[in-house]
């Protein structure tokens, strides 16, 4: 919902998925957001966002397929996620203590 359906987002609040160049740009933050959160000042696309994305408890391989899908899909980059990349990711952001 908040990204909307069609990827969009909502202007000024949650940032688009849709031809990100956030997104787009860092497929391992990309995973380390989905799977710790995100609060704060960005930028997608050359507009200000300063919201906050709650860390979502999703297995390795449901955040694998929703990436995947969202890479794939409203005109962004095409990556495959697979689940050995994103346990790698929590693997990492846990020794961090993250």
């Amino acid at each position: 919902a908040c990204h909307q359906p069609s990827g969009a987002g909502v202007l000024g609040v949650f940032p688009p998925l849709a031809g990100s160049d956030f997104l787009n740009a860092d497929k391992t933050r990309a995973i380390g957001i989905v799977i710790g959160g995100l609060s704060g000042k960005i930028e997608v696309n050359g507009k200000p966002f300063n919201s906050q994305m709650p860390a979502l408890n999703l297995s390795d391989e449901d955040i694998a397929s929703a990436l995947t899908y969202v890479y794939n899909n409203w005109g962004n980059a095409g990556h495959e996620v697979k689940p050995a990349e994103v346990a790698a990711v929590r693997a990492a952001k846990k020794a961090a203590g993250k």
